[in-house]
């Protein structure tokens, strides 16, 4: 396999470098996902950009937590995985979200699971959900915006976990209890 570089602040990219600054700032350390995506200064940028899109949505700190980890568990994301454990952890989230998830159990609430469901038909039939599939989803409660926000969810978690599965990134020290 090709050698994939952890780049920090001297060693990056020009276009790199005040985007791994921000990932310092905001998480006290340059999470090695970040430091391998600064490699390619506009997939650094993009995964920035619709990560805080996507924390923006109009979903909770739950639902957030549920379309990341299905999205995770369902590519095996070494990497992704425990850094979103952990991440879930940070905002409060229910634990059992990420147990039920990690352990192919269904969710306690309803709601949560046809999201959770609605996610995996997303990502199953790679976005070409059925009327059944969007039924289900819009009965639960969730709307045309969520259904859309689902899509913004996928495209951030593909960006990382498909370059962690490219490139092995090496899974954080603060996110190695999770794994």
């Amino acid at each position: 396999m090709t050698d994939f570089k952890l780049h920090d602040k001297a060693s990056a990219p020009e276009d790199s470098k005040p985007l791994l600054e921000g990932s310092e700032k905001s998480f006290g350390m340059i999470p090695n996902l970040h430091a391998v995506m600064a490699e390619a200064p506009g997939l650094l940028k993009a995964y920035q950009d619709i990560h805080e899109l996507f924390v923006n949505s109009s979903f909770d700190k739950n639902e957030l937590t549920v379309v990341w980890q299905t999205i995770n568990v369902y590519h095996d994301c070494h990497y992704c995985v425990p850094a979103h454990t952990a991440i879930a952890k940070q905002m409060g989230a229910d634990d059992g979200i990420t147990e039920n998830i990690r352990a192919g159990k269904s969710l306690d609430d309803s709601k949560l699971q046809a999201l959770r469901e609605f996610t995996l038909a997303m990502l199953e039939k790679r976005g070409q959900a059925s009327e059944s599939d969007l039924s289900a989803f819009f009965n639960a409660g969730y709307n045309n915006r969520q259904a859309l926000e689902v899509v913004l969810g996928i495209a951030q978690k593909t960006m990382s976990n498909y370059t962690n599965s490219i490139t092995g990134t090496p899974v954080d020290e603060p996110f190695q209890k999770f794994i």
